[in-house]
């Protein structure tokens, strides 16, 4: 899997949305560890970013993809809503979905073998 291309697949939709695989890494990140920031440092991203990049999601989808509390005493937290979880996943399969094409697989191997050229 070392030569399988790294795959970037970004949806633009007409009301001005595009998802790719950083929004979609924000989510899954989100998921595993219960916070926006947590999330953020882990994707070496700045709180403010990680922040509109949530709130850009929440805004143009038809319902929230992530619920948030706000810190405090007893700490705040994040977590998918039904809708993010399923976005994510439907993102997924359709990175999935490509990577079994065998249409990648033959770009893949139609490439030279540059290891012994500089």
């Amino acid at each position: 899997m070392d030569n399988d291309p790294r795959l970037n697949i970004r949806l633009h939709f007409s009301q001005g949305m595009t998802f790719g695989r950083g929004k979609a890494d924000l989510l899954q990140a989100i998921a595993e560890l219960g916070s926006i920031s947590a999330a953020g440092r882990r994707l070496a991203m700045s709180y403010r970013r990680a922040w509109a990049l949530v709130e850009e999601m929440n805004t143009h989808f038809s319902s929230p993809l992530v619920d948030s509390s706000r810190g405090g005493a007893k700490g705040g937290g994040a977590s998918l809503t039904e809708l993010g979880q399923q976005v994510l996943a439907d993102y997924r399969k359709l990175e999935d979905l490509v990577r079994q094409r065998p249409e990648l697989s033959r770009l893949s191997a139609s490439l030279s073998d540059m290891s012994d050229q500089k």
